[in-house]
């Protein structure tokens, strides 16, 4: 820990430096910030062997949002052919004991501030402790960066979201893997919040939530060539909970192969949010064995009841095209406001059909959507309401973004 917090120090002098985590050992790392805002730009993070966490309640205090945070930084890279490992099954089965690693893993090196070769390796005691704190931390998140790229590396097993990018600017992913169960709670791939100007290509994602999250605050946000599953599909949102107003445009999704996920490209809001989603593309996205391929849910909660209400985020110019597979469940699920109904939303060349062995099966279902069939479906979505509403309510000031 030291060790880590003494050569980011160093290299937080210099523009252009490379802090590198050799391969071939394990670093047993405690929670850290590797932050500026003065630190020199364009830092390389050259993450070459493994960084586990530890899995001892102690190390965490009553509980922390993130564990390895990059924050307030110009340019900074993170990349390599190393491991992220968030040893999350303590978290997710509120084990009170250690979760093991490999014999071959037993090991720790520090790392000295002159960012040179490691230190003999010393063994890991094992862990013993009580409950693991009720806040589950974020594996690797980066805050308030500007240009933050992460390539090549590997996250795996991430006690709650793996990848996280708060108040950022010009974010960059490319050729990442995510990985843990499926059945792992919580653990989204990539979370986007209050970001602009993101790019996600050419990454493999399997986790227990959404494989990529994005919530308010998005915008000018390109997604291609990505592998998802498990999961939960892509998300935008859930927006406008507790009656908070929610932003979010520009988003394009496209090129993606989704295989045994619970939903392929979603939209979810809560009632009482105010705001608005528009200008999204979910383009030639390949689904089998999906659950719900396509998904606008604007009566989301994920509590036992939720209270309905009248204000909601508006959506408008959702645009489907070569929507192909098969699903198990249902192949379209819009369920838009009453009081602001879906607009503009269009399908093209969309073409889903059903896994029949065992399977409960539903037509498509529609609510209070309205858009566009620009060519004929496949099964049919004569749900989808033509035109626009007779009586959409006007938008105020509030509602705007």
């Amino acid at each position: 820990m030291q060790a880590f917090q003494e050569a980011w120090a160093e290299a937080c002098k210099v523009e252009s430096s490379t802090m590198l985590v050799p391969a071939d050992y394990v670093f047993f790392v405690g929670p850290i910030s590797f932050s500026g805002p003065y630190c020199k730009p364009s830092i390389v993070f050259q993450l070459d062997g493994t960084i586990v966490a530890p899995t001892s309640p102690n190390a965490w205090g009553k509980g922390l949002l993130q564990w390895l945070e990059f924050s307030k930084l110009v340019g900074i890279t993170i990349q390599g052919n190393g491991i992220i490992d968030g040893r999350g099954s303590v978290w997710w089965q509120d084990n009170p004991y250690d979760d093991p690693i490999d014999d071959e893993e037993k090991l720790i090196v520090p790392l000295n501030h002159t960012i040179g070769s490691p230190s003999p390796p010393l063994p890991i005691q094992s862990e013993m402790g009580g409950k693991m704190p009720s806040v589950k931390p974020t594996a690797l998140r980066f805050y308030g960066s500007f240009n933050p790229t992460v390539t090549g590396i590997t996250i795996q097993n991430s006690p709650q979201c793996h990848l996280k990018f708060d108040s950022c600017n010009g974010v960059m992913v490319h050729n990442v893997t995510i990985s843990s169960p499926g059945d792992s709670p919580n653990t989204d791939g990539i979370h986007l919040q209050n970001s602009k100007d993101v790019l996600i290509y050419g990454s493999t994602m399997a986790c227990g939530d959404d494989c990529i999250s994005i919530q308010t605050g998005c915008s000018n946000v390109y997604v291609h060539n990505v592998n998802c599953g498990p999961g939960h599909g892509i998300s935008i949102g859930s927006l406008g909970k507790d009656n908070t107003r929610a932003c979010v445009s520009n988003i394009t999704v496209r090129d993606v192969n989704m295989h045994n996920t619970m939903n392929g490209v979603r939209i979810k809001t809560w009632q009482g949010g105010s705001g608005s989603v528009q200008g999204v593309l979910f383009s030639n996205i390949q689904v089998s064995e999906v659950e719900l391929p396509i998904v606008i849910d604007q009566f989301y909660c994920d509590k036992r009841t939720c209270k309905n209400q009248t204000s909601a985020v508006s959506l408008a110019g959702i645009n489907y095209e070569r929507i192909r597979g098969t699903y198990t469940v249902k192949p379209v699920h819009f369920a838009c406001s009453d009081s602001l109904p879906c607009v503009d939303v269009s399908l093209t060349s969309v073409e889903l059909k059903p896994i029949q062995e065992k399977y409960h099966l539903y037509n498509p279902f529609c609510w209070q959507t309205y858009g566009e069939l620009k060519t004929p479906t496949v099964p049919p979505i004569d749900c989808l309401q033509i035109g626009k509403p007779t009586n959409n309510r006007i938008q105020t000031d509030h509602d705007l973004c």
